[in-house]
């Protein structure tokens, strides 16, 4: 199950550079900007839950 947890975060952060683009392009910057924050922080949690647990 956490397997698909971190798969699907990781989806949705891919999601989120790519609309994040598509906004910069669209010059709406600041949503953009935002978009990839969240994106980050997306992947920060990835990061952080794959590490191995402490024995």
């Amino acid at each position: 199950m956490a397997d698909l947890a971190l798969s699907l975060t990781m989806l949705a952060a891919l999601a989120l550079l790519g609309g994040a683009g598509v906004l910069w392009r669209r010059d709406d910057k600041r949503k953009a900007l935002l978009m990839a924050a969240a994106a980050l922080v997306a992947l920060a949690n990835v990061a952080i839950w794959s590490l191995p647990a402490p024995i």
